[in-house]
């Protein structure tokens, strides 16, 4: 059953590149508009794919990336059937490459990516590497745009065949793609640095390692105060300053949580203060405890209780601070990519 499945498919295809090369062009218009047709057509599909990227992780829009890389072997099945225009294989023959260069950018590239992905937010490090790499693939995919824009204007030129515009709606959206998620990419990492930082502050909170505080929290207002120096020389995507601002208020909570931190380092200590009277303090019969004592203990149970209560205070409106900086930030950041991605909707 599998050989004749196998046998079927083989015939199908051989069938379909017959029936391509069996079709005739009346001129060098009518060729190039085929390519150029089909190639449109290709670019919906990745373009809708790299605009769902934009918006979720990559790994849950894996489906799509396996559409794109149907769609762009049953292009080049088309090209390839076509026949050479009076001779001339180059447009033909640059098309084919020009596919076989995106199938590698999504079978290898975003292969790549979608498993980057899983380990990206582990470090600033490991962030930055997956955002370089989603930046190469876009860059791979315009490079090879462009490369087959000038050789259809020149194969134009060549049959004295009139251009409008070398650069159709998808040339266009996928630029505008590409120059946003730069520009994002770019406050991301500002975002992302001090972001990261203060999930060591809190583990170092959490394990009440007053050494490790003191380390990350002065690494935390570092971080934010060289974010907000970077954020003074970077513009607006289309004078749109959103992101930059929302980031802006992010980090400003970041080196103001670093300040506040101290609060939290003088009640551990305190509470470590605190517990060895009260071991001493328990470890005496009550009989045997002098007034001097008992007033010192006292004194030690309020100073314990005021630093609880300064402790509480704190940490409770750095939580309402935290939630509110990140609520902000994702909120913008969601409406800035539904406001400027172009939004390529997949053809059924």
């Amino acid at each position: 059953m599998q050989l004749k499945v196998l046998l079927c498919t083989i015939f199908m295809l051989l069938f379909f590149n017959a029936t391509i090369t069996a079709q005739n062009f009346e001129n060098a218009g009518d060729y190039i508009g085929y390519i150029g047709k089909a190639n449109d057509d290709l670019q919906v599909t990745y373009l809708s794919y790299l605009s769902a990227v934009a918006h979720n992780r990559a790994k849950k829009v894996e489906k799509r990336r396996m559409d794109v890389l149907t769609a762009i072997t049953e292009t080049r099945y088309k090209i390839q059937g076509m026949p050479p225009w009076k001779g001339d294989k180059s447009y033909r023959d640059t098309t084919i490459v020009y596919l076989k260069l995106l199938n590698n950018v999504f079978n290898e590239d975003y292969a790549k990516i979608v498993n980057m992905e899983e380990i990206a937010e582990q470090s600033y490090d490991a962030m930055e590497a997956y955002m370089l790499a989603q930046e190469k693939a876009n860059e791979k995919l315009q490079d090879a745009s462009q490369r087959q824009q000038d050789v259809q204007k020149k194969f134009a030129g060549k049959y004295n065949i009139t251009l409008v515009s070398t650069e159709n709606e998808m040339d266009r959206k996928g630029k505008e793609a590409s120059a946003l998620m730069k520009h994002y990419d770019e406050v991301y990492l500002v975002f992302f640095k001090p972001y990261k930082q203060e999930m060591y502050l809190i583990d170092a909170v959490n394990k009440k390692n007053v050494v490790a505080i003191e380390e990350n929290k002065n690494s935390l207002k570092k971080f934010a105060e060289e974010g907000l120096k970077k954020l003074q020389d970077l513009k607006g995507y289309n004078s749109d300053p959103t992101i930059i601002v929302a980031c802006r208020e992010a980090l400003q909570f970041y080196k103001k949580e670093a300040d506040q931190t101290q609060v939290i380092t003088d009640f551990i200590l305190k509470e470590e203060n605190f517990n060895r009277q009260k071991k001493a303090f328990d470890s005496k019969p009550a009989a045997k405890r002098t007034k001097t004592e008992i007033d010192d203990y006292n004194k030690a149970v309020n100073d314990f209780n005021d630093a609880v209560n300064s402790y509480n205070k704190v940490n409770k409106q750095i939580n309402k601070d935290r939630e509110k900086a990140l609520d902000n930030w994702n909120g913008y950041v969601k409406k800035y990519l539904d406001n400027y991605m172009p939004v390529q909707r997949k053809v059924s």
